[in-house]
């Protein structure tokens, strides 16, 4: 990729940035107009969030144990840490020491943020789903990481209230702010789910501890709740790991939906990660599962199809309808309603 390019691309990561990590607004700023560190960051796949794919590599490292002056920039590794506004020499300097293991971070690894607070919108639709159908769920996640998302009716809500939904004995605990007038219709207890899979092109097992570390890489360093929420939905999904399969969830999905339980309802879900997709593929998932609920019932919720909405395709009895459901926070932190 051309320089200019990838300069843009840690520009605008930096204002993804702003009010939420200050250490890589500051640091993505700085890159963008290093020759260096954006040579370096090349050797990242096109398709990949490169700015997120370096941070990720270098957190990595030093949570892998690297010894350097740069972790004590890191409130992931270092009680308090430093003022970032002075990080950036001890981070090129980091970079330049391992340059060998970072590219092959690079090369190796792929952005795989598997941000468990964005159940706080799953949890509603899937209600909705189960309400309109009366049926168990049989969930096919794609992209699913190491499928913390697909173990959503094991975690507990709240949405602005006392009321807690879910499952009420859960560590996990996820808030969210609904935003606007409407509110979605909500189970006490979660629905039934009668089967689940996720797909990715490498899946990530939590009980390996380089899986483990990479996914908390992925964490930003600042964001302390969210590093505490991983941990202990890693630790469920440990105790009771639901079946990943390695693949090709578009090539895949035909099969799999085909093999659903008549007594369920397919649910294809996926969030924040139709962005890596190219256009071709994106339009092959829509196609195929367009060509799927002329056969079968089956559910599609998805975001960054075409744009960052949360959208709702539903198939019954060889009809579509499809609606926007809202707009979501990329963390989970709040969330629209529409339906």
């Amino acid at each position: 990729m051309e320089r200019s390019l990838l300069s843009k691309r840690f520009l605008a990561f930096s204002e993804e940035c702003k009010g939420k990590c200050r250490l890589y607004e500051l640091l993505s700023i700085q890159i963008s107009n290093d020759r260096e560190l954006l040579q370096l960051s090349s050797y990242a796949p096109m398709n990949q969030p490169i700015p997120n794919l370096l941070f990720a590599a270098v957190h990595y490292l030093l949570l892998k144990g690297k010894v350097h002056e740069l972790k004590d920039f890191y409130k992931s590794i270092v009680a308090f840490p430093k003022n970032a506004d002075h990080c950036f020499p001890y981070f090129k300097r980091f970079c330049t020491q391992y340059r060998h293991e970072i590219i092959s971070l690079l090369r190796q690894k792929l952005v795989q943020t598997n941000e468990v607070s964005r159940c706080v919108y799953l949890y509603p639709i899937f209600c909705n789903i189960y309400e309109k159908m009366n049926k168990p769920l049989a969930l096919i996640e794609l992209g699913t990481s190491a499928g913390l998302q697909l173990l959503w009716d094991q975690y507990r809500y709240s949405y602005g209230t006392e009321t807690v939904y879910g499952n009420q004995s859960s560590n996990v605990h996820l808030r969210a702010d609904i935003k606007g007038k409407k509110r979605p219709f909500l189970l006490m207890n979660s629905p039934p789910i009668f089967s689940r899979i996720g797909i990715d092109l490498h899946v990530n097992d939590l009980n390996v501890q380089e899986d483990y570390l990479w996914l908390q890489a992925l964490i930003w360093p600042s964001e302390t709740k969210r590093r505490q929420l991983f941990i202990r939905a890693a630790k469920i999904v440990r105790q009771d790991p639901p079946h990943l399969v390695e693949g090709d969830g578009i090539d895949l999905l035909d099969s799999i939906v085909e093999e659903v339980d008549e007594r369920a309802i397919p649910c294809v879900f996926h969030t924040h990660v139709a962005n890596q997709f190219t256009p071709q593929m994106q339009q092959k998932l829509l196609a195929d599962i367009d060509q799927i609920g002329k056969k079968k019932d089956i559910f599609h919720l998805y975001n960054n199809l075409p744009d960052h909405k949360l959208r709702l395709d539903a198939y019954i009895e060889g009809e579509k309808s499809a609606k926007i459901v809202g707009e979501t926070e990329a963390h989970g932190k709040w969330f629209t309603w529409y339906l």
